[in-house]
């Protein structure tokens, strides 16, 4: 028998938050571009069913590739933040650290936004200016890329300098699984990496210098994974009206 409530019962379904245009177009992007390829697929689901995670090593000889093939899979997947990365020594201590990679608790879905939180993007862009333009603009490409080399070591524990457009595509692949939707180019004699979404939406259009937090990301990023130093310089923006954000390096 159905209890009494002590007042009416809406009818309505409890919906969920649904991702605006942007954000889906971005979540879209993220997930095409780590999942887009089926081998890549068929390994993170290898990846997920290990209780220990896979190497470069087990995962060549489970899809009968070589290592030089199986090991961009990985590192991709983990750029994306779909597999954490670790290194563990041979129980001898002799030989390089192999490294292994286990699922992340990240979701692979397109229900929401993975890495957005609308309340502390806007607080930041309020408190940014607070500060004088150029201290603003210094701090906030200071944060960015102190967490741009936080990522790369994630990314490549223990690992040795990669070359600079490995590097660069690494870097937006973890720029997508953030919301940028990115992809690197080579313009003329440059190398750019190109940022169709942002995930800080109208904050940064209301304040700009934020911006300046994924210049630094990009810096921080490719300083780690190069051994750098590295110099960034933006062509354009989307806070600025631009269709895209481009980074020059």
């Amino acid at each position: 028998m159905a209890q009494p409530t002590d007042g009416p019962v809406s009818s309505r379904p409890v919906t969920e938050p649904v991702l605006n245009d942007g954000d889906f177009s971005a979540a879209v992007v993220a997930v095409t571009s780590a999942f887009g390829d089926p081998t890549r697929r068929h390994i993170y689901l290898f990846a997920r069913e290990s209780e220990l995670g896979v190497t470069t090593a087990e995962v060549a000889d489970r899809f009968d590739l070589q290592p030089n093939v199986a090991r961009p899979h990985l590192d991709k997947l983990a750029a994306g933040g779909y597999l954490d990365v670790s290194t563990e020594r041979a129980a001898s201590g002799a030989g390089r650290p192999s490294k292994r990679y286990r699922p992340s608790e990240k979701v692979v879905g397109l229900d929401r936004p993975a890495r957005r939180d609308d309340l502390l993007v806007t607080l930041l862009g309020r408190a940014l200016a607070l500060v004088p333009p150029a201290e603003a603009e210094a701090m906030a490409e200071q944060l960015g890329e102190e967490y741009g080399r936080s990522l790369a070591a994630h990314m490549s524990p223990n690992e040795g300098q990669r070359s600079f457009r490995a590097a660069l595509h690494a870097v937006a692949d973890a720029l997508t699984a953030h919301g940028f939707a990115a992809h690197a180019e080579s313009r003329g004699d440059a190398l750019a990496i190109i940022k169709e979404q942002c995930p800080f939406g109208g904050a940064a259009n209301e304040h700009p210098v934020i911006c300046a937090v994924d210049r630094g990301m990009v810096r921080g990023m490719l300083t780690a994974l190069t051994g750098g130093p590295v110099r960034t310089m933006v062509e354009s923006s989307r806070a600025q009206g631009d269709d895209a954000c481009v980074t020059f390096v």
